[in-house]
């Protein structure tokens, strides 16, 4: 492992970081919470010092093999959010380190789960860097980096590979740098259009940042109780679940509607059918949930926001979906694995996984009926290598083996089955909100210590796509020299 670039990249990343604590910084000082800028500014001051002294001196050798980008990837997300949770410990707002970090990694995670009971408690400040996180950690740490630093191509697409979303990772510029930008940019105008279209509907500009970060980032933080459920307001539910929507789809398709590419984006296979299941959805718990409601439209609404929310992995809530019938229930808990499109800020398995998962099943039961035809898997249009499909297995394998590991352990806190396996479901996935103890009205403030740290390496290990974190715990990891020439050309 080339350990001097690792420090180097990390150093460049805390130092990012160290200025990213500025924004709630100046939040507090809007809303006169001045007894809160120290627990920004001194996190801060050590991040920037640490940042300075790490990547002062740019390394000889600058190059990133495939096992420095997984190193790099998880150590940046784990040490973000143990920096990161910092100001909560601080400020005394979450006294405890362990819940401080297990929200921070929710944060950066994008997944929308808390310890907290009354969040509504919590200081501006520290309100806003708990939603920021999500918006941070919805494009990606790295990708950002790749945005505002020099970084060439060779160096940073290992990175690209280990942090983003989805079976593949592709490029829509020539230059590494140049798509993070063109990704950031559609991000953060998107976000500012939903803070527009929230604010004229009549949320305050606080309250319309705060859920416009939790949908750009898919997280779901609200600085309410009730989430959106707490604002009654059927504008604000129809905006919110519409750009949860649009924001699960894959940001490639964004960018081809820039180009005018009209026909990939109407004929992207990944998002006709993640659309068909929204639909799909909505109308199956609509007809389920209609005698819970005075009428069809709010019906429809409410099962609209809630598939929407769920399978974005998104987790705000309009109503307590946990009083819902036994269908409406077991299709949201479907959702939770389903996640939305690769290339977005969703979690979990995605959609284009699940798509060729299935194709490759068919092809296999073709091969046994039919054992001299030859045939071949496409998505999208073309054909997938057998690299492609062999990842798609080896993922769904690890992901099921880590998820019954994790429920396992988890049932020793003693909590009933539903919430043991939704915890770790919604954890795992992304989402947020589970079922019964964790449901959208609960939280995760009874489990013990070591069970919130073990769901915050789910969390992360569901944002990272698995290998990152689990690579971690190689011992081939760490070794210093390169075992061959293979492996620097990976």
């Amino acid at each position: 492992m080339n350990y001097k670039m690792v420090a180097f990249v990390l150093g460049r990343i805390f130092c990012i970081e160290a200025v990213l604590m500025l924004f709630p910084m100046l939040c507090a000082a809007c809303y006169g919470e001045w007894y809160l800028l120290p627990a920004f500014l001194l996190p801060a001051v050590l991040l920037a010092v640490l940042g300075l002294a790490a990547s002062l001196r740019t390394p000889k050798n600058t190059t990133i093999f495939a096992r420095d980008g997984l190193a790099i990837v998880a150590l940046v997300w784990v040490l973000m959010s143990a920096f990161g949770a910092l100001p909560f410990v601080i400020s005394g707002e979450i006294p405890s380190f362990i819940d401080a970090f297990f929200e921070t990694v929710s944060g950066f995670t994008t997944t929308g789960s808390t310890i907290l009971t009354d969040v509504e408690a919590l200081s501006h400040g520290t309100l806003f860097w708990r939603s920021f996180a999500h918006w941070v950690g919805g494009m990606g740490v790295l990708v950002l980096a790749m945005a505002v630093l020099p970084m060439t191509d060779g160096r940073a697409m290992h990175l690209m590979r280990a942090e983003v979303p989805g079976p593949t990772v592709g490029k829509i510029s020539s230059k590494l740098s140049d798509s993070a930008k063109i990704l950031y940019a559609i991000y953060f105008a998107m976000t500012l259009a939903e803070v527009i279209l929230l604010c004229a509907g009549g949320m305050p500009l606080f309250d319309s940042l705060i859920h416009a970060f939790g949908t750009a980032g898919t997280g779901g933080f609200s600085n309410k109780g009730l989430s959106v459920g707490a604002y009654n307001n059927p504008y604000f539910e129809i905006v919110i679940g519409v750009f949860m929507l649009l924001f699960g789809i894959n940001f490639n398709l964004y960018y081809f509607l820039l180009l005018r590419r009209f026909r990939d984006v109407l004929c992207s296979e990944e998002m006709l059918t993640y659309l068909g299941i929204v639909a799909f959805s909505t109308v199956t718990i609509t007809l389920n949930i209609l005698h819970l409601y005075d009428g069809v439209g709010t019906a429809l609404r409410t099962a609209f926001f809630q598939v929407s929310s769920i399978i974005t992995t998104t987790g705000y809530a309009s109503a307590d979906f946990n009083l819902w019938p036994t269908y409406a229930r077991t299709v949201i808990c479907i959702l939770m694995f389903i996640g939305a499109c690769a290339g977005s800020t969703a979690g979990g398995l995605k959609i284009s996984r699940i798509v060729i998962f299935f194709k490759a099943a068919k092809q296999d039961l073709n091969k046994m009926l039919h054992t001299h035809a030859v045939t071949t898997v496409r998505f999208e249009g073309k054909p997938l290598d057998e690299k492609v499909l062999r990842g798609v297995h080896n993922y769904f394998n690890i992901y099921m083996l880590l998820l019954a590991v994790s429920i396992l352990l988890i049932s020793l806190d003693g909590f009933d089955l539903v919430t043991t396996f939704t915890s770790v479901v919604t954890c795992i996935n992304n989402v947020g909100p589970g079922l019964e103890v964790v449901g959208p009205m609960g939280n995760f403030a009874g489990f013990s210590a070591p069970a919130k740290l073990l769901l915050s390496f789910d969390m992360l290990a569901g944002r990272l796509e698995l290998y990152p974190m689990l690579a971690l715990f190689s011992p081939r990891l760490w070794q210093k020299r390169i075992s061959s020439f293979k492996e620097a050309r990976a």
